[in-house]
């Protein structure tokens, strides 16, 4: 099958290059020419464990190609996937689908023979519907089939996901799209990794259904962990008490810093103004968006309460920016509202992370970046873990203590014990856990 792909953002790429890898020939395509020389260079723009080796081993099939030009790929095209950014719009949070639009009408000016249009890009309940006018207007012969397919891909196990997926939810209200559909993931076993076919409207909302309901998982546990640290508990025996029960799950119930990334915030927001603007407006979710932005800033009272109160003068060492181990995302990570919270108090910071010192140098730039935790640990009076990097796993604290200008370590991802942290000489402070 013959499919082209628009923007070669994370979500375009690794859906583009894993459909090569199912066999269908794919060429990906953006406006970003220095993006596409990269590319055609074997250079990958984005950190994605295993994505450089899928993508050199589908180029050298033949399978799989990389273009400015929209007009040929999408001409010949069986299936033409969308996936340019949605950022939240500024004005008022809803989502900025000026990007969407605007690929549509490309497309539309483009195709040729009956088309399916997927909309891979998490757009609001609806969009298809204006996607079909859009390319209407721009190309009255068009003809297309108009199809929502949610992406559910977690940053640092993208391709796992999407190889592997724990369902692949595909909307339309065009029948003749459904075969087509099936034949773009039939490499996938049907049992496993079913393929769930509903209506356009009911494939849009449930991508942001899924994801606010992880999100409200996560700040449900944060606000657990609040209670725990006040009445002598364990949040993470608390967690664990509560995943094994088969109707909750262990997954999303680490308590931490807060939500980041590319689409808990994004969507959680687009979510609440969708809701507003029909008039069922979701409390729960309103909530949570307000009780993750508060979160992220009160994780840098927690440093300063581990220093005696006092921030100003102090250096600290911050180990890990990006929003979650293994990318190099650090879209609304934690970090970012933290390390402000802590410049704010009069702090200097020195950081670390194995992937995302590039992207947080642009809009960081008070920080001083280092190569490695020993130059980050060199003269510090705390280190503060965000992101549970492996690498952070297995600090050496005898050392790290010798080099610093006080022994004060804030893990605000509990990858260390108390007693362990507390056995090297550490002044030690976590989430959810108790003195």
């Amino acid at each position: 099958m013959r499919i082209a792909i628009i923007g070669t953002g994370y979500v375009g790429l690794v859906s583009g290059v894993c459909l090569s890898d199912f066999g269908h020939e794919v060429v990906c395509i953006d406006k970003a020419a220095e993006k596409i020389a990269q590319l055609n260079r074997g250079e990958v723009p984005i950190f994605e464990p295993g994505l450089d080796d899928l993508i050199h081993k589908n180029v050298a099939a033949g399978r799989l190609r990389f273009t400015t030009d929209v007009v040929e790929p999408v001409a010949s095209a069986d299936v033409v996937f969308l996936a340019v950014g949605t950022p939240s719009r500024k004005s008022d949070g809803h989502a900025d689908l000026t990007y969407v639009f605007a690929a549509a009408r490309e497309v539309a000016a483009a195709v040729s023979g009956f088309t399916v249009i997927v909309t891979k890009s998490t757009v609001p309940v609806g969009t298809g519907d204006q996607l079909e006018r859009i390319i209407r207007e721009a190309n009255p012969d068009a003809d297309v089939a108009v199809v929502s397919n949610p992406e559910f891909l977690r940053e640092g196990a993208a391709i796992d996901d999407f190889m592997a997926p724990d369902r692949v939810v595909v909307g339309m209200n065009d029948d003749r799209a459904r075969s087509i559909m099936a034949e773009v993931y039939a490499a996938l076993d049907p049992v496993r990794h079913p393929v769930i076919f509903t209506s356009r409207r009911t494939a849009e909302l449930t991508k942001y259904a899924a994801n606010a309901f992880l999100a409200l998982k996560l700040a449900y546990i944060n606000e657990i962990a609040d209670l725990c640290e006040q009445v002598g508990a364990n949040v993470q025996d608390v967690s664990r008490g509560m995943g094994l029960d088969s109707r909750i799950g262990l997954k999303f119930l680490n308590a931490g810093p807060g939500y980041g990334g590319s689409c808990f915030p994004k969507d959680t927001l687009a979510l609440v103004k969708t809701a507003q603007d029909h008039n069922s407006p979701i409390r729960l979710i309103e909530t949570i968006v307000g009780i993750n932005e508060t979160r992220k800033r009160a994780m840098a009272r927690k440093v300063e309460r581990a220093l005696g109160g006092e921030l100003r003068g102090k250096t600290i060492g911050i180990l890990g920016l990006t929003f979650k181990p293994d990318t190099d995302d650090i879209r609304e990570s934690p970090a970012l509202a933290i390390v402000q919270a802590l410049l704010d108090k009069g702090a200097t910071l020195k950081a670390h992370d194995p992937e995302g010192m590039p992207a947080a140098r642009h809009v960081m730039p008070e920080l001083s970046y280092h190569d490695d935790v020993d130059a980050v640990a060199d003269g510090a009076d705390a280190l503060v873990i965000i992101t549970e990097w492996k690498q952070f796993r297995s600090l050496d604290l005898p050392r790290l203590k010798g080099m610093m200008k006080q022994p004060v370590l804030v893990d605000l991802r509990n990858i260390y014990t108390p007693s362990e942290a507390r056995k090297h000489g550490f002044v030690y402070e976590s989430v959810g856990r108790a003195e």
